[in-house]
């Protein structure tokens, strides 16, 4: 099995300054520490008091670690590759940032939600508009996108295919309300399976979801 090189953003060797081995650790912590700039951004400021301060350092641990992760894997492992910070962390490409956000996004419509949450109720919906539709289609190719990445050994597929799954949940969210429409019951179904999908696709990239951010 082969694998390409990590280089910078130059193209050249990704090395430290001091020409020394990028260690791990210092990556992550980086990736850490610039998701929490960005939280802070989100949130207007500094949180308040200590346990605030807590998940807030906590949920930019998480998302270091999976930015980094998910942009790893995104590569084809045959092809070099240059790192980036500001593309492993951009909040609108393809990313882990984007990612989360989204299954977050899902999961405040479920909180939200008055009316019994089932998937059950798939069965029996009905969707009329183009973007129900396009995300519905995009749930169903999941045991496609597997079996492919089981033959190929290509993680960058299944890294693709949640992007995709993401990209879609947003077009549906921006096109198609849920709470208080008509169609709530269907399509609080339709955002229960995404939701269901999009972390069965994280755990098999070892990546944790999270709730709200």
């Amino acid at each position: 099995m082969g694998f390409g090189l990590v280089q910078g953003e130059d193209g050249k060797k990704f090395k430290t300054r001091s020409g020394d081995v990028v260690r791990l650790r210092d990556l992550l912590d980086e990736a850490r520490d610039r998701a929490e700039v960005e939280l802070k951004k989100r949130r207007g400021g500094d949180p308040e008091d200590a346990e605030e301060q807590a998940l807030l350092r906590a949920n930019a641990e998480l998302i270091g670690v999976a930015a980094v992760k998910y942009f790893d894997l995104r590569q084809n492992r045959n092809s070099d590759y240059r790192f980036s910070y500001d593309a492993m962390l951009d909040p609108k490409g393809n990313t882990a940032v984007y990612v989360l956000y989204a299954y977050a996004r899902i999961s405040a419509i479920l909180r939200k939600a008055t009316s019994t949450v089932d998937a059950a109720g798939l069965a029996s919906a009905t969707f009329a508009e183009p973007a129900e539709r396009a995300l519905a289609l995009r749930v169903l190719r999941l045991p496609e996108v597997l079996q492919q990445v089981e033959v190929d050994l290509l993680p960058s597929r299944l890294v693709d295919y949640v992007y995709g799954l993401a990209v879609d949940f947003t077009t549906f969210y921006t096109a198609c309300p849920v709470i208080g429409s008509d169609s709530e019951v269907s399509r609080l179904a339709l955002c229960k399976v995404v939701q269901q999908t999009i972390k069965q696709c994280l755990d098999i990239l070892g990546i944790e979801p999270l709730d709200q951010l």
